[in-house]
């Protein structure tokens, strides 16, 4: 049985990989990208604004933003725009502290636009797409009905 399982861990050695990975990261969406030509400057830039979030998420004895391992922003460049960042963590605890912890920036004015995510595949976003608009129908049923 447990050779069974090794030789089928090395033929999808990819997408074992992927998945790990997927639960050592999470995304952060609605942060604005700054004037900023530089690559490498601009990537400097981006993993200390993602350090920032993470700190404003944690606990103050805890100290995730040293667990940040990567700092990656997804899609091209434009100047002004908002795209996704992908932020990979030393460890899944650390994920999962941020993830618990994520409400936080709501009450935070400065970071009011930004919200964190954990990382998903297509197809775990389409999942959550549609339990998400199940909720807004029965939400929508649920207020015609006072």
């Amino acid at each position: 049985m447990k050779v069974a399982i090794i030789e089928v861990i090395k033929e999808k050695e990819d997408l074992v990989w992927d998945s790990v990975d997927k639960k050592k990261s999470f995304m952060i969406f609605g942060m604005k990208e700054k004037k900023n030509l530089n690559k490498f400057t601009r990537e400097r830039e981006e993993s200390e604004l993602a350090k920032t979030v993470i700190k404003r998420v944690q606990d103050s004895a805890q100290e995730l933003d040293q667990e940040v391992e990567q700092v990656t922003r997804l899609g091209r460049y434009s100047e002004g725009g908002r795209r996704p960042m992908k932020v990979k963590m030393r460890s899944q605890v650390a994920v999962e502290e941020s993830m618990a912890r994520k409400g936080k920036l709501a009450d935070d004015t400065e970071h009011k636009d930004i919200w964190i995510k954990r990382n998903m595949n297509l197809k775990e976003r389409e999942k959550e797409k549609v339990l998400r608009s199940e909720a807004k129908g029965k939400k929508k049923t649920r207020k015609g009905q006072r």
